[in-house]
């Protein structure tokens, strides 16, 4: 479904991506991660074929998007992070509206607009105000006007952000159930816990390139341990001070401001050895490796903006 090889993306002095390489098959749920400014967004607009690629190869559902843009977001359906609904027409007329605007039949793209609203559990909503819907509402109804074009490959743009508990895990049911029905998805997101519910595999972006490519089991067991002790003392030492003392328990051992981080293959026989040293923690926390201690490790902790 996507195909890049050294594809990279200037704008002018500044190279968002720096030749990445990409293989996409059909029916995979695909996701970028990174922190801002890696080249996530570019790299997405380049696949959508409404930025061409500065350099490199790319196919999209094997066209060429220099060449095949119209063909190519014909069979796109594209969920942005923004809604970007009519306030002014209904949930239903909103669906129907954008259908039109892929040539669909009058009387098709009002029968798929319905079925859509099912799918999303939008049906008793059909004609009510954008406006009245809440966030999670808006962001289904979202997702439904992206599918109005039966389309072969989807880009969900941080599909969640801003959304409730509740709302994100009814989204994840949706996703799910495409993914089902054989629709190939490709979604950025900063959410961790989405990624690893929603992708068969991932790549990690960082300031243009890939560092890290594989599924996200795969990933945190290359680039962590099976499991994390975190360990809070008061604040008559600072947790910096006091890693190496620490330091021989784990694979790694991480100083933040507020607590340390053991990365181990057992987080109880760390908390065990640490009170046979005579050392007092204010609390203590066993958790398993997650896909974000694999991000952090590869992108950093430092802010960008």
């Amino acid at each position: 479904m996507i195909q890049a090889r050294d594809l990279r993306k200037s704008f002018g002095s500044v190279e968002a991506v720096r030749g990445i390489d990409l293989d996409v098959p059909r029916g995979e749920a695909f996701g970028f991660l990174g922190p801002n400014g890696a080249g996530k967004s570019s790299t997405m607009r380049m696949v959508a074929a409404v930025s061409p690629p500065t350099s490199g190869t790319l196919r999209i559902l094997g066209l060429d998007p220099l060449t095949d843009g119209p063909q190519i977001r014909a069979r796109l359906g594209v969920c942005p992070q923004e809604d970007t609904l009519d306030p002014e027409l209904n949930v239903r007329d909103n669906l129907v509206v954008y259908g039109r605007y892929f040539g669909i039949p009058r009387s098709e793209v009002r029968d798929r607009a319905d079925e859509l609203l099912e799918f999303v559990q939008l049906t008793e909503k059909a004609k009510a105000r954008v406006e009245a819907l809440s966030g999670g509402m808006k962001r289904r109804l979202t997702i439904a006007r992206s599918l109005i074009n039966k389309p072969d490959l989807l880009l969900l743009d941080e599909p969640t952000t801003g959304l409730d508990p509740q709302a994100r895990h009814v989204l994840w049911d949706r996703l799910f159930r495409l993914k089902q029905q054989g629709v190939t998805l490709v979604l950025t997101t900063h959410y961790m816990d989405e990624a690893e519910q929603l992708c068969d595999r991932l790549v990690v972006m960082d300031k243009g390139l890939i560092v890290a490519e594989g599924a996200p089991l795969e990933l945190i067991r290359a680039h962590s341990t099976r499991e994390v002790a975190e360990l809070r003392f008061g604040v008559t030492e600072t947790h910096q001070e006091l890693v190496g003392r620490v330091a021989d328990l784990g694979e790694r051992v991480e100083a933040l401001p507020d607590r340390l981080l053991v990365y181990c293959q057992d987080g109880e026989e760390v908390i065990a050895k640490v009170h046979e040293r005579g050392l007092q923690p204010a609390a203590v926390l066993v958790r398993r490796s997650t896909l974000e201690d694999v991000f952090l490790r590869l992108t950093g902790r430092t802010l960008v903006d």
